[in-house]
């Protein structure tokens, strides 16, 4: 990605990377598209695969359908082949294609033809595109075949041509993920041909199809079809290809791009434009460039051409430049556009002589496209009378700029002569070209080269008064001096009119970096519509109003009104623009364009109250251009308050279901012993002998001490989570700590094996004794519960730089390295660890919230050889004299 990128280019760059990420994640599609049967899809399919399984593919032909055609049965010969299944119909035993067989065995390439085939019922899946989705799902590739006359789309216009409507088809989405196609074409002739030798249909029904399906004409037809649908798919491709490496289009499809300069034959050239991409199924786009100034009578000749393109279903875009030319071949190079249409321009003699008109650049320059020169009835009837000079739209004052210079030029000349001795006074001239060709456009600095011209010769070249020239070398210095006033008054104009370019392209992309800062930090959509709204008052210097949806509106003085009120409803219902400078409830005060999401519906409306009387070409552009950024603002609010909503509701979801879980089995199992030998003890305590009374209270004890520990997980998780957990810190050695832990586990869990390995020269440590030991107790406790029978578990303390590190170490399965962080969230569930078939998921985050009241750290660790979990402590080794002590969490 470059940094000269548009946010419109950066966002298409994104759609199309995330667009390949998403097909490249499963297995790829490639399709061998046909205009009829017997065309031989099959056969190439099969030609293809013999070359693959040569170059080592593990191939799999799930199934193909030959109708014993001995070609293509021969191309199956050598490939390895899934036996069919016999599936039961109606009486009768039909072969399918064994869906579940080819996922086991998984090749990395599947070969199943007739994609828009209909499988038997009661299979898993109506139609085979159906499994063909399951297999790409899964990361196999498949290669597949498929007629035109499938295509769900095609299904109407295939019946109107051939008058057979095709009952099996193939949703168009299917062939939007695909990774190849591959177009298999046989001229009319050939198939009929092939038809009547009996290779595609038996005799009898070769001489139905004949009559019927397989006419020249229909062929010719579906051909074309195919044929325009492979195009579109290649097309697609290399645009999102050349889109995700953040490159411009190039006009494989034949874009239609028509410009006006509304001179008169606007609204005509978009109808014709129109009707050219009309016939060639293409795109349109109408455009025109400002370059220079502009009267009323042209600006609403544009807006009306404009209204009209968008009514007629095309675009309409205002490009900036110097050069006609420049502008349009630029447009046309980054928007994939291939015919250029425009009105037919005047050919002034000195233009044709060096080739400057713009028809005239743009053939010598356009070498990669096609230009259509179109001639309006007016133009046509103009060109009969005499006379040839346009219409005139009102008088203009830049020639009078010209009168007012040159004779500004002839009093400094005489000034200079008289007064200074000036030799030369071509320079006095030339400077008051170069000044009105800065400030006008290049007709009115050829007309001040002129006059220029003739009055330095009339009144400084002698013989003075008069034209003449008396000298040769006068002769050439004067034509010289035109030649070289000329130029430099085209030079200046064509700076002047660069420089007004730049100038609105700076102060449009100006805007909206100003909008898109406002917009990235607005975090919902009413910050979005303060934000919008006064960055549209900004950029445009007029107010603005700004409705998100059908909720509270933001705007200033002077409010709409009753009228301007219902032209926004208008807008927002039906997204399209409304009241000012539009055809619809013209009457309204202010202009109001709908915000619109990817699928054309109004998300809100916005509103400018423009004092002047015109709207200007580059007006309406930034204004659309910053009302579509809003939209896409707005839009990201309400999708990230979607995704954090719909977050929370998971998390709530997840941490309900999982307290639900540890509650139904950590409370009912301790009380459901503890109420058993109780009930036992009362029903038959009197026949019971003494050891099996005390071994009911012993259960009624161990069980009823079981729920007092989990009872006390609970609340001292909610202490830790409210910061109400208070650190009353003692000395106590750490063979006192671990060794009491470790009889309190044995006391439950006698079974259990402990190896503890504690260093007879660890001095005492101060923390508070409880917390520690509990702390302790969990993770020792885990360790124990999912260790193997008989396998011991090993308890190491140590001193390392400068703390103490206890090592619980068990040799149970283990935990993945993914997990290892996770297994301290609360309630995280996973079969390791205290998160096993009977823990709660509170053992290792009490734990950590314990062992971090005290400064220290919880980590869970590979084992030792590569065998089970190291749960490690840490604690800093502190003093009641330290400064650095924590006085609570």
């Amino acid at each position: 990605m470059t940094a000269a990128q548009t946010p419109d280019a950066r966002t298409r760059q994104a759609d199309a990377l995330v667009n390949r990420l998403q097909r490249e994640a499963g297995g790829k599609l490639t399709v061998f598209l046909g205009a009829a049967p017997g065309v031989g899809k099959t056969f190439a399919m099969l030609a293809r695969a013999q070359e693959q399984q040569r170059r080592g593919v593990d191939l799999l032909v799930g199934l193909v359908e030959t109708h014993d055609r001995a070609e293509t049965q021969a191309l199956l010969d050598g490939l390895p082949q899934l036996p069919l299944k016999d599936v039961a119909y109606r009486g009768h035993t039909l072969h399918e294609m064994d869906l579940d067989a080819l996922l086991a065995r998984r090749p990395a390439l599947a070969l199943v033809d007739e994609l828009a085939h209909r499988n038997v019922p009661g299979s898993r899946h109506e139609r085979r595109w159906q499994d063909v989705m399951e297999l790409l799902e899964a990361g196999i590739d498949v290669w597949t075949t498929v007629n035109i006359q499938h295509l769900e789309s095609l299904n109407d216009l295939v019946m109107r041509i051939t008058g057979v409507r095709v009952s099996e088809t193939v949703p168009d989405s299917v062939l939007d993920g695909l990774h190849d196609i591959v177009l298999v074409d046989l001229p009319p002739r050939e198939l009929i041909a092939r038809l009547q030798q009996g290779k595609v249909h038996v005799p009898e029904q070769a001489a139905q199809a004949l009559q019927a399906f397989f006419s020249p004409a229909n062929l010719t037809a579906l051909r074309e079809l195919a044929m325009q649908e492979a195009a579109d798919r290649v097309d697609s491709s290399l645009r999102e290809t050349r889109a995700a490496r953040g490159e411009a289009n190039l006009p494989l499809r034949r874009g239609v791009l028509v410009a006006i300069d509304g001179g008169g034959q606007s609204e005509y050239l978009v109808r014709v434009a129109r009707r050219i991409a009309e016939r060639r199924d293409a795109p349109w786009t109408v455009v025109t460039v400002q370059g220079r100034r502009q009267d009323e009578a042209t600006r609403r000749e544009i807006d009306a051409a404009f209204a009209l393109a968008r009514r007629l279903g095309g675009e309409a875009e205002l490009l900036h430049g110097a050069s006609i030319a420049d502008a349009l071949l630029d447009h046309a190079a980054h928007n994939g556009i291939s015919t250029l249409v425009l009105g037919r321009t005047r050919e002034r003699p000195l233009a044709r002589m060096f080739n400057r008109t713009l028809t005239q650049q743009l053939i010598q320059r356009g070498a990669h496209y096609e230009i259509t020169i179109i001639s309006t009835p007016q133009a046509r009837a103009r060109s009969r009378r005499e006379g040839l000079l346009p219409p005139m739209r009102g008088i203009s004052y830049e020639p009078v700029q010209a009168l007012i210079a040159t004779a500004l030029a002839c009093a400094v000349a005489w000034l200079g002569e008289r007064w200074v001795g000036m030799a030369d006074l071509s320079m006095v001239f030339i400077v008051a070209v170069v000044l009105v060709a800065a400030r006008t456009r290049a007709s009115v600095a050829a007309m001040a080269a002129i006059l220029c011209f003739l009055a330095y010769n009339f009144l400084f070249i002698a013989p003075r008064f008069t034209f003449a020239i008396s000298a040769r070398q006068g002769v050439i210095t004067v034509f010289l001096f035109l030649a070289a006033a000329l130029v430099a008054g085209r030079l200046a104009s064509r700076l002047r009119m660069q420089v007004i370019a730049l100038r609105a392209a700076n102060r449009h992309a100006r805007a909206r970096q100003q909008l898109g800062r406002q917009l990235a930090s607005a975090a919902g959509p009413g910050e979005v519509a303060q934000a919008g709204r006064q960055a549209l008052q900004q950029a445009m210097d007029a107010p603005a109003w700004l409705r998100i949806g059908t909720g509270t509106a933001t705007g200033g003085r002077p409010l709409p009104g009753a009228t301007d009120l219902a032209a926004a409803d208008w807008a927002l219902r039906h997204g399209q623009p409304s009241g000012r400078f539009t055809d619809t409830l013209a009457g309204a005060q202010w202009w109001f364009l709908p915000l619109l999401d990817g699928d054309a519906q109004a998300l809100g409306v916005a509103g400018l109250y423009l004092a002047d009387a015109r709207l200007l070409p580059e007006q309406r552009q930034l204004a659309e251009a910053m009302v579509d950024d809003i939209a896409q603002a707005v839009l990201r609010t309400r999708l990230v308050a979607e995704l954090e909503q719909a977050h929370v509701n998971n998390e709530t979801e997840r941490l309900r279901s999982a307290l639900l879980s540890s509650v139904s089995h950590d409370l009912r199992s301790p009380l459901a012993a503890m109420i058993g030998s109780a009930d036992s003890l009362a029903s038959y305590g009197d026949a019971m002998d003494g050891a099996d009374r005390r071994a009911l209270l012993d259960t009624i004890q161990v069980e009823g001490e079981r729920l007092d520990r989990y009872i006390q997980n609970l609340l001292d998780m909610t202490r830790l989570g409210h910061e109400g957990l208070q650190i009353q810190r003692d000395w106590i050695g750490v063979d006192e700590l671990i060794g009491s832990a470790a009889r309190r586990l044995q006391r439950y869990q006698p079974q259990v094996r402990l190896e503890l390995d504690i260093p007879a020269t660890l001095a005492p440590i101060w923390v508070h004794p409880a917390l520690v030991e509990q702390a302790v107790f969990n993770v020792m406790e885990n360790a124990a519960k999912f260790s193997p029978p008989g396998a011991a578990v090993q308890v190491q303390a140590r001193v390392a730089d400068g703390q103490l590190r206890i090592d619980v170490i068990d040799a149970g399965p283990g935990i993945p390295s993914d997990e290892r962080a996770r297994i301290f969230d609360m309630f995280y569930s996973v079969e390791r660890g205290d998160r096993g078939r009977h823990g709660t998921g509170l053992g290792l985050t009490i734990c950590q919230g314990m062992i971090g009241a005290h400064g220290g750290s919880v980590q869970a660790l590979p084992g030792r050889d590569g065998r089970g979990t190291l749960i490690r402590i840490t604690l800093p080794l502190l003093t009641p004299a330290d400064p650095d002590e924590p006085d609570a969490p």
